[in-house]
């Protein structure tokens, strides 16, 4: 009986110390053979997939791999043998464009990308013959609006140095709203003007923002939310709007260029630039636009829409050739333009679209420059449509490539944007 009881105890023991054994940890990370994953159209890209278990090599396993033209056309999936952790895949795309592979094992997951003479890749459709009597009816619409702001001192959270406001602004439908700083005791006509803009989603504007006051001997900031909502609001206040009435506002009446959100958005960011120049102490010469994602967006259209734009920074950008459909190819976010019953773009859509696109900014922007930068394995913002709307800039530019990214800007590219927003205010204040 003792013996009995001694085995079913050690039993339950050795099946609660296996319970408490971690499972193995399979890892994967992909890269290609060019240590800038750059291709000239038609050359082959290996793919190493590299497998690890618990941080080793893994001896033996199997692992499935899928390319497609930076996820559309996917072709076949293949399965490849890992022999001591590696397994390659040769690839190639004779387009410009790029090569996004995916690789997976069990739950194990990674991404690699390949970009293709990206340089070469030209708009999905041309400019509509209407695109500038279209907005510049809106902004006839928008002038008719006074430029009454209302400021309201700020005295917790702001620098030291830095004189802070909330601002709201009137607009032609929601306000404009923000965080606004100066340097303290500044003097008429001396300071640079930098507008802050926001990526997707329902937040209060950024009140750190207003700490580049300080940069370059000062600096007029402005740092305004999307959606012209009341700032400094508790966290709920923003969760019940984003699933409210803001859930799907990227994708708001997409057949209607007159009903779609990013029409109030964009006005917003002229009404804003109004505020800037508007104020005593701009220097009547420098205004940078500065956003990633959505931000990116906004930072394109307020350079194709206003010429006091000077220079503007777009990270990750969204808005870029939603209509890259017409040439086989992936838009970006906010992949305004959905598919129809026979699984086609809706025609309606496509053509609306067209008014609120990257490209089509960006061929308009007389800025004295601009940088951009993007993700090669950015699944929302995909790179082959961010180089579209780059490519499609006339005036100086440059792109940072992060080729092991996906959407978000790393420390590196936010540095990238940073370095090139100070130096164009120091040319600025040199001319």
């Amino acid at each position: 009986m003792k013996l009995k009881l001694f085995s079913a105890l050690w039993l339950l023991i050795s099946l609660n110390l296996l319970a408490q054994t971690p499972a193995p940890v399979l890892t994967l990370k992909a890269s290609t053979d060019h240590p800038d994953a750059l291709y000239k159209v038609g050359e082959t890209a290996t793919f190493t997939i590299e497998a690890l278990q618990d941080g080793k090599p893994l001896a033996d396993g199997k692992v499935v791999c899928v390319l497609s033209k930076d996820g559309v056309q996917p072709q076949p999936p293949q399965t490849l043998n890992v022999k001591d952790g590696k397994a390659t895949l040769i690839g190639k795309l004779d387009e410009p464009g790029f090569l996004l592979l995916r690789a997976t094992s069990g739950k194990a997951s990674t991404m690699a990308g390949a970009g293709y003479d990206p340089l070469q890749l030209k708009p999905s459709m041309p400019v509509p013959e209407d695109f500038d009597a279209f907005w510049d009816a809106q902004k006839a619409a928008l002038a008719q609006v006074p430029m009454k702001s209302t400021l309201t001192p700020v005295t917790t959270g702001a620098p030291k140095g830095v004189e802070a406001f909330d601002v709201q602004i009137d607009c032609v439908d929601k306000p404009v709203s923000g965080y606004f700083g100066k340097p303290l005791q500044a003097k008429a006509k001396s300071l640079p003007a930098i507008l802050h803009v926001h990526g997707a989603g329902v937040r209060s504007s950024n009140l750190g923002s207003v700490s580049w006051a300080l940069n370059e001997g000062g600096m007029l900031s402005l740092d305004i939310n999307a959606h012209g909502l009341p700032n400094g609001k508790p966290k709920e206040f923003y969760d019940a709007l984003a699933a409210g009435e803001l859930k799907d506002y990227r994708i708001e009446n997409p057949q209607d260029r007159e009903k779609i959100y990013f029409k109030g958005m964009f006005l917003r960011l002229i009404r804003a630039i109004d505020f800037l120049t508007a104020q005593p102490e701009w220097d009547g010469k420098t205004l940078i636009v500065y956003g990633a994602s959505q931000g990116g967006f906004q930072a394109f259209a307020a350079a194709g829409l206003d010429a006091r734009v000077s220079f503007f920074c777009a990270g990750v950008p969204a808005g870029c050739d939603h209509t890259g459909s017409q040439a086989n190819r992936i838009s970006g976010w906010p992949k305004i333009v959905p598919n129809d019953a026979d699984g086609k773009p809706d025609a309606a859509a496509l053509q609306a679209a067209r008014y609120f696109d990257n490209v089509n900014f960006a061929i308009r922007a007389k800025c004295q420059g601009a940088v951009v930068t993007v993700g090669f394995i950015d699944t929302t913002c995909p790179p082959t449509s961010v180089y579209a709307a780059y490519n499609a800039l006339t005036i100086p530019k440059e792109i940072h490539n992060d080729i092991l990214t996906g959407h978000t800007s790393t420390p590196a590219a936010s540095k990238f944007m940073q370095a090139a927003a100070l130096k164009h205010v120091r040319e600025s204040k040199a001319k």
